[in-house]
């Protein structure tokens, strides 16, 4: 099987230890092992559970304690409908090679995470791209999704809230979306991996899964909850989807970590307190970038909605990935091209990580930029 290069992932693969200002970063502000049992209040019970753990594979599936408490984040979800990944990459490669075939139509938007279409299209599946517009906000165009709609459409993949955009899709649009997918019977796979971090109002749009009988979300405990490195994520769906999806996961990963299952236990029992202290991050930081752009006459953007990132347009004749990189040589300041989403004349930037790093890389952006006006 051939499979395009992971733009997003050969990108950071290659730079990311190596910047002194990380705004390609997606999680918020990542915990350290300490502040995360400091919030269950039983830090020593905890770490004595752990020493005198036995390391088998443990539940093939995920312990019933941690997917008891992903159900809370769904409306009406039980445990037969979870099963834990590696992280919500591994959810949605589980997912997609469980459902789509050969000769399959698969419909995903752009930008998003690549492997909504590359891994389909490794398949042999027929795959139309939904390009995302800043006109539109970078929401669908529902109408192009119609046309693109057929008797052999199996799948559509969106992201919600939208990676690299921030662009967010409430329960109305939702549902319009639901309706193009039971016109034809096809899945919608709805990567949620930043599912949580709304900007303002409530914190979580709904899910997909509690919107269509057919709806699958991935997510994770990576970008919402602040640890990337338990690689703790999760398939939500059809109880007889799942059952399918452990059939290729005992081919893929078996199970997942135990000490780590452990540690998103923690997490998720503490979800509130963790939410809390990561939406404060968002909705300050988001801030702190609106005001840079504002003052800034060679970018613009789409102000997001809803996550922890933003897709910059720059207004210089020059390849992002050029961009990017005299960025990080002359500046130390890490950004992801828009080509690494196949979307050329825009930047990824994270701003979620610590205040002090994104508004020192944001006076290094601008004293960047100064070389260039006009």
């Amino acid at each position: 099987m051939k499979i395009k290069d992971f733009g997003v992932e050969i990108w950071m693969n290659l730079y990311e230890n190596n910047c002194e200002y990380n705004l390609a970063e997606t999680c918020v502000e990542s915990l350290t092992v300490e502040e995360l049992l400091n919030y269950s209040g039983d830090k020593e019970g905890i770490i004595n559970e752990i020493l005198n753990m036995r390391l088998t594979y443990g539940d093939i599936e995920g312990s019933h304690r941690l997917r008891k408490e992903i159900t809370k984040l769904y409306e009406d979800i039980d445990i037969e409908n979870i099963t834990i990944t590696h992280g919500t990459i591994g959810a949605n490669a589980l997912s997609i090679f469980t459902l789509v075939e050969p000769g399959d139509r698969v419909i995903s938007v752009l930008p998003t995470y690549q492997q909504h279409y590359s891994i389909p299209e490794s398949i042999g599946a027929d795959v139309k791209i939904l390009k995302l517009q800043p006109e539109n906000n970078f929401l669908p165009d529902l109408d192009e999704l119609k046309s693109y709609i057929n008797d052999k459409t199996k799948l559509i993949c969106i992201n919600n809230p939208n990676n690299p955009t921030g662009a967010l899709m409430d329960r109305e649009f939702l549902m319009e979306i639901v309706e193009i997918a039971k016109s034809c019977g096809a899945y919608v796979l709805s990567d949620e991996a930043y599912r949580g971090l709304n900007h303002e109002g409530e914190s979580f749009t709904p899910s997909i899964v509690d919107l269509y009988e057919k709806g699958i979300s991935s997510a994770s405990m990576s970008k919402t909850f602040s640890l990337a490195g338990l690689r703790i994520g999760w398939v939500t769906g059809p109880k007889e989807f799942i059952k399918e999806v452990n059939k290729h996961r005992d081919y893929n990963i078996i199970s997942c970590g135990m000490i780590n299952d452990r540690l998103a236990v923690v997490a998720m029992e503490n979800r509130e307190s963790i939410l809390r202290r990561n939406l404060k991050i968002v909705r300050n930081n988001i801030e702190i970038l609106d005001k840079w752009v504002a003052r800034e006459p060679l970018i613009s953007y789409v102000k997001p909605k809803a996550g922890t990132t933003a897709f910059l347009k720059y207004d210089i004749d020059m390849s992002s990935k050029e961009f990017c990189i005299r960025l990080l040589e002359e500046k130390g300041v890490m950004l992801v091209p828009g080509s690494a989403f196949d979307m050329e004349g825009f930047l990824r930037i994270g701003f979620a990580n610590n205040p002090e790093i994104v508004e020192i890389g944001l006076e290094k952006i601008s004293e960047f930029l100064r070389g260039f006006k006009k």
